[in-house]
């Protein structure tokens, strides 16, 4: 199915272009449905020449290791591109992308994508910032799985979460839009399953967890003294 105008509008690196530019696009685009839990694209598949982006839902990307461990690197909300190799590399996929929800991909063809760049250099531009800061992102992800405890790792992907996703204000504290199961905070800082919920419960004056993997955040002061490396910091002994 063809992406419509409103779909092209909601990627971010499409966000600034005149109505005339996206209906050049949209001859060049296609729109697929994914069923939460679907494999969007495998670790090492062969990709087509194409511009990747969620329009609806949330996937997550994962990479799996030698040893058969698999991290998840991160998950993107609508708006958000992916898969750059397609593009830009060498046309392997670096990654799994998996549909964390029911979501809809959108795809633009290469040369029409290079096409638009030419007349609006600002598409390169917000892509080259986009994966600028995943490449940031993912320095410090491989730095704490390599040098820092665990604990810090979980404060810092509490703050990202609600950096990047928002949160809502309770009676509590902040609660994150975004949901954090045991497993997915377990996954993307490279511990166990059991350290992960002993982690979590270890840190019950400091952040609030509930089942389904609602997080609220008790005390933001000592969520960043734990976040800078000071680890005794709202730690039950």
């Amino acid at each position: 199915m063809q992406a419509t105008i409103e779909q092209l509008s909601q990627v971010i690196v499409f966000a600034g272009l005149e109505p005339t530019d996206k209906i050049s696009l949209q001859p060049h685009t296609q729109v697929r449905r994914y069923k939460q839990g679907e494999i969007i694209l495998h670790e090492g598949d062969r990709l087509p020449t194409k511009l990747y982006a969620v329009v609806s839902g949330t996937i997550q990307v994962t990479k799996t290791a030698n040893t058969g461990k698999e991290t998840i690197l991160r998950t993107l909300d609508h708006g958000e591109i992916f898969a750059a190799p397609a593009l830009l590399g060498n046309g392997i996929s670096p990654a799994t992308v998996t549909a964390e929800t029911d979501c809809d991909i959108l795809t633009v063809e290469r040369d029409a994508l290079l096409k638009a760049i030419g007349q609006n250099p600002d598409i390169a531009l917000r892509m080259l910032m986009v994966l600028n800061n995943r490449l940031q992102q993912l320095h410090e992800t491989v730095h704490g799985l390599v040098s820092e405890r665990a604990i810090v790792r979980l404060a810092r992907l509490i703050q990202y979460c609600a950096a990047e996703s928002g949160t809502e204000s309770s009676q509590q504290g902040q609660t994150l839009k975004a949901k954090l199961s045991y497993y997915r905070i377990a996954r993307s800082i490279g511990i166990t399953y059991e350290e992960c919920v002993r982690l979590v419960k270890s840190l019950k004056t400091v952040i609030a967890y509930s089942r389904g993997g609602k997080i609220t955040i008790l005390d933001a002061e000592k969520l960043d003294a734990i976040a800078s490396g000071d680890t005794e910091a709202g730690v039950l002994a």
